[in-house]
């Protein structure tokens, strides 16, 4: 219940987001630390940009539930449709095209956004988060997968987890494609069988399956050699905790081949804590020559849930 003072107004903050007292400062500020570290010690820059953008950059790649459910959406004085960002992904790509010409390839860029999707409130998701965000855009194909994915892999491991806490689920949005162009799945239905099979576990299964029976996409992937090369060099680079993922195709409309995400492997909270994948399409919305492009995004919520599950510090030793 909302409390009030005695002139009417709460003291607790708008639902789904958090105040932050100096000890709840003192552990964000130890997330951001060891995201900044890991991603410059790979040589990562930092860059930032504004909570606002036009809506209308993410209607066309960012996937219809975040769109049309999620979305904070208003009108400013000027009649414009303004968006809280939702995701920080077609920001970066606005940014890159708006300078694809002067730019020097590659880019190593992270950021710490926050962001803000109408959510219900509960364990491990809010209305408001802040998340880092990592990209390499200029190195296509496994050379940068195994880059983005390491990386990952590192802030994992600086957080002081261990293999055994963590396992990284690998899938392709490109094995997915071919599977259904070979049994004969119409393009049109593509995307949306790509939407029922993220939703497991967010809709009722026996709905799910008879959706995907409807569409002739009630079949076995089975894994690729484009995600089984990525996996056999991580295991060379030390990254042995990964795992082939048929169900692992990302939300969001714009990736194109390899995703990832890095599930908790606890029983008390086993759950997706975060992913990613390549994009190498999505400057083709403004018009400019694409550039190859493969990323991820953490969020603060569910890490700082991971810690807590696996007895981790919430602050430097």
């Amino acid at each position: 219940m909302t409390k009030k003072t005695e002139n009417g107004l709460a003291t607790e903050p708008y639902k789904g987001v958090r105040d932050f007292y100096p000890e709840d400062m003192a552990v964000q500020n130890y997330i951001y630390d060891v995201w900044q570290e890991v991603s410059k010690r790979f040589g990562y820059k930092e860059y930032g940009a504004s909570i606002l953008e036009p809506a209308e950059l993410y209607r066309q790649k960012s996937g219809d539930e975040l769109v049309n459910d999620q979305m904070y959406v208003f009108s400013d004085k000027g009649g414009r449709e303004v968006a809280l960002r939702p995701e920080m992904t077609p920001t970066l790509a606005r940014m890159v095209a708006a300078k694809r010409k002067s730019l020097k390839f590659p880019l190593r860029w992270y950021s710490i956004p926050n962001l803000f999707r109408y959510e219900r409130p509960q364990r491990g998701r809010r209305r408001e988060h802040w998340q880092l965000n990592c990209d390499l855009l200029g190195v296509a194909g496994t050379e940068g997968d195994i880059e983005i994915i390491k990386l990952a892999y590192d802030v994992m491991k600086a957080f002081g987890a261990k293999d055994e806490n963590f396992v990284i689920k690998i899938g392709s949005r490109k094995a997915l494609t071919k599977q259904l162009v070979k049994r004969g799945v119409p393009y049109e239905h593509h995307k949306k069988v790509s939407q029922l099979i993220d939703k497991k576990g967010k809709m009722p299964e026996e709905e799910r399956l008879a959706e995907l029976r409807k569409l002739g996409a009630n079949f076995e992937i089975t894994e690729s050699d484009d995600t089984a090369e990525i996996r056999r060099l991580l295991s060379q680079k030390g990254v042995a905790n990964t795992a082939f993922d048929a169900e692992i195709v990302r939300g969001f409309d714009y990736y194109t081949s390899m995703v990832f995400e890095v599930f908790d492997a606890s029983p008390e909270n086993r759950r997706s804590l975060f992913g990613g994948g390549r994009y190498d399409n999505l400057l083709d919305m403004f018009g400019v020559e694409p550039v190859p492009a493969v990323g991820f995004g953490m969020g603060d919520v569910t890490i700082r849930d991971f810690l807590t599950t696996h007895n981790l510090p919430l602050s430097k030793h």
